[in-house]
């Protein structure tokens, strides 16, 4: 595709920009915000320095709205609230949803700043440019003409087009640049035994700086997306980038092959890692900074996969560990129980869930409370995941002979008050924690079952005595995570579509439970990236070891009637609690069936 030339000088009075008199006085006529305050940011920046765009220096002023939800007014809404008076489109710039080597071809750099355009989507015979400047149009005909194609003007958030501006066109540079220095290899070279002959020239470094720069702009992105996993995943010709996002993948980016392999080099020498080693899987560990200066973990595996080395990064969040129970989504019930049950001198507590279901996130928030000066907490973990000064943690090493038994025992000379381990595997790792409980300590662990009953079956299964857990054994606590609705968007609608009652009848049953008049359901917006979902929350399930489960597990550790035993001591099911979230306009019906399948419930 054709690259459009400098741009020339706009010959007077053709073009101008958006005024900030304007912007006020058409805030003021839509009743977006009072005259007063107009008057009053009027008579601010007049102090201010020049150069910023009107709508940024409203945004910042964070001015609130006259009308509903009467909130302050953001750059986003701002700009849409412009599109719409000028009958111009919003555009919101989600570098997710963005073809970045299509639309870094359409134009240079030099040109799209010189003109403060951005081009955002190339389809077809069109180009959609976003412009945060309505009456500025001599650019239009000049690069239609230039491009031979149509021209869409689209309105966006100043500040968006000027920081991606730089962010796309110097993340593409940096494929292109890596692409030429490296060799055009295909991924069947690793499983296939494709020889391609005639070809020559070196290997792309892991050092190069334009690897560098991709790797690093990889984690600032996946930051700011609040993306939880990173994935690299080799193809048979490209390299394919996917972040997961409140727990569902999105693809970000495709970037050619031999890229993909130097910056999995370059990671991997980042982790400490083998990278010469490719035939076996690896893990690794990074500590990096944000912009803002907070420590982030991420948490390396590598895999060998039929194109080439797969590698996944787990992100740790720092605030982790300064969230609470409520931040967790415990309700008053299941806040009063779990703290009554961390708070016995000593015993067993379990959480148990599938893998990504913010089992550590629940631990570590309890070891948070737990670690007082006044006690001594240890870990054995696998790998420790969030390191915190307030707690011992080691972690196993079976090269070496540590494994959770022998951390176990280990800690048991450490003069210890409460014991976190990573995870029961195996009847030897059951067994140090039944000892560790039995001599006074608190022990905190996690298993892998569907629900909270099955837990107990699990233990008792891998040859741990049932009279002894009846002795040791507090409570276990199953949980998942659920997507929650965005506060921005969600929607109210009546509670009548014949499938919302049959979910509601399937997740409650056998309670008798009725169901609300109302619901929210999800609609989509920028703030969610048009999802319906912001961030995750979770649902509990809580069983106590009551003094009928105790009889019952000493006699017959039956899992049908343990289920049913704690049912009648005051265990609410996982469905059960979901709904609940349902009906207080947290989630979705839809969104507990994904986590409790009525399979598991029968």
């Amino acid at each position: 595709m054709a690259t459009a030339p400098a741009a020339p000088t706009a010959a007077p009075g053709v073009d101008r920009k958006l005024q900030l008199k304007e912007v006020l006085e058409w805030l003021v006529q839509d009743g977006r915000i009072a005259s007063e305050d107009a008057v009053r940011l009027a008579a601010d920046f007049r102090s201010q320095r020049q150069g910023k765009h009107p709508i940024t220096l409203v945004a910042e002023a964070r001015v609130r709205s006259s009308v509903p939800p009467h909130g302050a007014l953001n750059a986003e809404m701002l700009t849409a609230w412009l599109g719409a008076r000028l009958s111009m489109p919003f555009f919101h710039i989600d570098p997710l949803k963005i073809d970045l080597r299509a639309v870094t071809d359409v134009m240079s750099v030099d040109y799209a700043q010189k003109r403060g355009i951005l081009p955002v989507e190339v389809n077809g015979k069109e180009v959609t440019i976003a412009t945060a400047e309505p009456f500025q149009r001599a650019w239009e005909t000049e690069l239609a003409q230039m491009l031979r194609l149509s021209i869409k003007r689209v309105i966006a958030n100043p500040a968006d087009i000027e920081r991606y501006q730089g962010e796309f066109y110097n993340l593409a540079k940096s494929v292109k640049r890596a692409e030429k220095a490296g060799v055009q290899t295909s991924g069947l070279t690793n499983f296939e035994q494709l020889v391609e002959l005639g070809k020559a020239g070196r290997q792309l470094d892991a050092n190069d700086h334009h690897i560098v720069h991709l790797v690093d702009w990889l984690w600032q992105y996946a930051f700011d997306q609040r993306a939880s996993d990173i994935h690299l995943e080799p193809r048979r010709d490209v390299g394919v980038i996917r972040f997961r996002i409140d727990g569902v993948l999105h693809e970000v980016y495709q970037i050619p092959y031999p890229v993909l392999v130097a910056m999995t080099a370059r990671i991997k020498i980042l982790g400490r890692m083998d990278v010469v080693e490719k035939r076996r899987p690896q893990d690794g560990r990074i500590k990096t900074r944000m912009p803002s200066g907070e420590e982030i973990e991420l948490r390396l595996s590598t895999l060998p996969t039929a194109h080439g080395e797969k590698v996944v990064m787990r992100i740790f969040d720092p605030e982790v560990l300064q969230r609470n129970f409520a931040d967790l989504g415990f309700n008053k019930d299941e806040h009063e129980t779990w703290q009554h049950l961390i708070k016995q001198p000593g015993g067993i507590l379990l959480v148990t869930g599938p893998t990504g279901s913010g089992k550590t996130t629940t631990l570590y928030t309890t070891l948070k409370q737990l670690a007082t000066p006044e006690v001594n907490v240890c870990t054995i973990e696998d790998p420790i995941e969030m390191i915190d000064p307030r707690m011992n943690q080691m972690q196993v090493n079976a090269d070496i002979g540590l494994t959770f038994d022998t951390g176990v025992r280990a800690l048991m000379r450490q003069d210890p008050d409460i014991i976190m381990v990573g995870e029961i595997r195996d009847l030897q790792t059951a067994d140090m924690a039944v000892q560790a409980a039995l001599t006074g300590h608190l022990v905190l662990s996690t298993l892998h079952t569907n629900d909270a009953p099955s837990s107990v079956s699990r233990l008792v299964d891998l040859g741990a005595p049932a009279y002894l857990l009846a002795s040791t054994l507090l409570g276990v606590m199953a949980q998942r995570l659920v997507r929650v609705l965005c506060p921005h968007c969600k929607q109210k609608v009546p509670f009548q579509r014949e499938e919302d009652h049959a979910m509601w009848t399937a997740l409650c049953a056998p309670y008798k439970s009725t169901p609300p008049t109302e619901v929210w359901r999800p609609v989509g917006c920028v703030e969610c990236r048009n999802t319906g979902y912001l961030g995750r929350v979770g649902i509990y399930e809580i069983m106590t070891i009551s003094a009928d489960v105790k009889r019952l597990l000493v006699q017959s550790p039956d899992l049908g009637a343990l289920t049913q035993a704690a049912y009648k001591s005051g265990m609410r099911p996982l469905r059960v609690s979901g709904a609940m979230k349902v009906a207080q306009g947290i989630t979705t019906l839809e969104e507990v069936m994904k986590v409790a399948p009525l399979a598991d419930l029968q």
